[in-house]
């Protein structure tokens, strides 16, 4: 059984344990580690006491799973994450690549009174500025760097959402609901013409970067083992 009320040290490892979970990567003691930008160690105590208040559970292979409790919790932390970040951008004006670290702030401290009045202020919206949706379902993507020269494409979402990607994404002018068309693409950098002007991005980062294409590219065989690092905490 998991506990009453999960603590916000709790919150932020299940909220980490879910945007990994939906970015397709193993749930491991290391991921976790790497995302949060924390030693092993400690990533090692806090996995015991989450398995220990019935929040995640352990396989033989050391991959971690949410128990329904955990993934209740984690939905709803993440849900209320990106809610924030919409209202912060939509109604208060601030630009979509400084909201993520303001939200992590602010959502550990909501009333219910607060979420529901800040649901009804970003009106319709249903995905987060970066994005993810805020309820219902996810759609499948592909990742910009499996896109061949030509395929045209919509930015759907930034698959990591820290601080510095997003200000890198922004720079050069990529945004979720960008159409474009891939006109170039080798091991170094993609780069996106569009009606604005050509966005070229690293490779590493265009992995980060999920689309609609067309044409699609193939599924990939196989997941990644780690997620792609920044200089700063994973973001969702």
């Amino acid at each position: 059984m998991a506990q009453e009320q999960a603590t916000v040290a709790e919150e932020e490892y299940l909220q980490t344990i879910f945007w990994l979970m939906e970015a397709g990567l193993p749930i491991t003691g290391a991921n976790i580690a790497r995302a949060m930008q924390l030693s092993p160690p400690t990533v090692h105590e806090m996995i015991k006491r989450l398995e220990r208040d019935g929040y995640v559970t352990r396989s033989e292979d050391k991959i971690l799973h949410l128990t329904d409790e955990g993934r209740v919790e984690a939905e709803q932390i993440t849900r209320r994450h990106r809610m924030i970040e919409r209202f912060l951008t939509d109604v208060l004006g601030i630009p979509w690549d400084e909201v993520h670290e303001e939200a992590e702030r602010l959502e550990h401290a909501m009333s219910p009174v607060l979420e529901e009045r800040m649901r009804a202020a970003i009106g319709e919206a249903n995905t987060c500025p970066h994005g993810h949706p805020i309820d219902g379902v996810r759609e499948q993507g592909a990742p910009l760097s499996d896109v061949d020269v030509g395929a045209s494409v919509v930015i759907m979402r930034f698959e990591n959402e820290a601080e510095s990607l997003l200000h890198y994404l922004k720079d050069i002018g990529l945004e979720p609901g960008l159409e474009g068309e891939v006109v170039s693409s080798d091991d170094e950098k993609v780069v996106v013409g569009a009606s604005d002007g050509e966005h070229e991005v690293t490779r590493t980062v265009a992995e980060t970067v999920t689309v609609r294409a067309d044409p699609a590219p193939p599924p990939r065989a196989a997941l990644p083992d780690q997620l792609v690092l920044s200089e700063d905490r994973y973001g969702r």
